[in-house]
């Protein structure tokens, strides 16, 4: 048996997340690197120098990614692949298979479990949401804003000409509510203007929106769950705040004023966020122990104007989506009966390390 592809060119391939196995020209098993032997619960030395489907078993879709790399000499992506593993649970896999010597006859496997392609999928489409729904917020708040004034005005007018006390009292509650809702257009409007990135430290953050809960909302009891070691991220401190503080409110809101909210931190590796990716991220996660989210109302909860509550205004959720998305970040939601967590996932930038 000889196996001409060259050991030389997979240094550095150990230090690779992604589980990458090597081939020869007989398609027999060269290199394992240390991703593939975790994913494959396997050893390089189990593995090499035996057939590759005599390891991972005949497999349609890896058949037809090698034979098209090896006719086009060029990449090429097969999708979930089943791959039965040594007494643990079978995976589905997406493998790219790409040609690693002259002749073309040599072939690098890159296998990554096939449900990071589908969070890539769901992030685009949050990011298409996200956008579609800063359109729509800023041109309601446009819409609403520019009349306003002239409600107002009117009632103002009006007032002025009423002797009867008690019609005086319908004017003042004109006044009242379109001075709130020129206050939440103006709230919503600004949520959108230019924001200002600076390194900074996310406990900031969660410590100072814990003050606010307990201040706003006594009967909750507040726990936190940091982790010290984490790095400082880019982030406007102001927006991030109130970008934690609506969904905090919201779990306040859940709880009907008694209950547990958990602010909790964690550090995520090797994550994608917005189509670009990231060695480091830090995640920040809002738990309650509430009755939990619908399944209907978790898949248009961002949505702008949809609200779970009785009186809600359904902006705060739809504003806190468009300010993590401007920190380069996602936010997502995980809910059954008894615990609801908002996790925020900003990314770690060479600029902070």
């Amino acid at each position: 048996m000889t196996i001409p592809v060259n050991s030389d060119m997979f240094t550095g391939l150990e230090l690779l997340s992604s589980a990458v196995i090597a081939v020869d020209a007989g398609e027999i098993v060269c290199y394992v690197n240390p991703a593939a032997e975790n994913l494959f619960a396997v050893s390089h030395r189990q593995w090499r120098g035996k057939m590759l489907f005599d390891v991972l078993g005949r497999s349609l879709v890896l058949e037809k990614a090698i034979a098209s790399a090896l006719q086009s000499r060029w990449s090429y992506t097969g999708y979930d692949m089943k791959v039965q593993r040594p007494f643990i649970e079978p995976i589905l896999l997406d493998c790219t298979v790409s040609p690693i010597d002259e002749a073309g006859t040599g072939l690098l496997l890159e296998f990554r479990p096939a449900n990071i392609r589908w969070r890539v999928a769901r992030e685009e489409l949050l990011l298409q949401q996200q956008r579609a729904n800063r359109e729509l917020i800023r041109n309601l708040a446009h819409e609403i804003k520019n009349p306003l004034g002239g409600i107002r005005g009117s009632a103002q007018l009006l007032e002025r000409e009423l002797n009867d006390t008690v019609l005086r009292e319908y004017t003042e509650v004109i006044i009242a509510e379109a001075d709130r809702l020129q206050d939440l257009m103006t709230r919503v409007l600004t949520t959108h203007g230019k924001i200002h990135l600076n390194p900074l430290n996310v406990h900031e953050v969660l410590v100072r929106v814990g003050k606010l809960m307990q201040a706003e909302f006594p009967g909750i009891v507040i726990d936190n769950d940091f982790d010290p070691s984490l790095p400082e991220v880019l982030a406007d401190r102001e927006r991030l705040i109130q970008a934690v503080l609506n969904i905090a409110r919201n779990a306040a809101q859940a709880l009907e004023g008694k209950g547990k909210v958990i602010l909790r931190t964690r550090i995520a590796r090797q994550v994608t966020l917005a189509k670009k990716f990231y060695k480091l991220a830090v995640e920040l996660q809002i738990i309650d122990n509430g009755p939990g989210v619908s399944e209907e109302m978790q898949e248009k909860i961002f949505y702008p104007l949809v609200s779970g509550r009785v009186g809600g205004s359904g902006l705060g959720l739809a504003l806190t989506q468009n300010l993590v998305e401007q920190h380069h970040g996602v936010i997502r939601l995980d809910s059954h009966p008894g615990e609801t967590c908002f996790t925020v996932t900003l990314p770690v930038t060479d600029e902070t390390r």
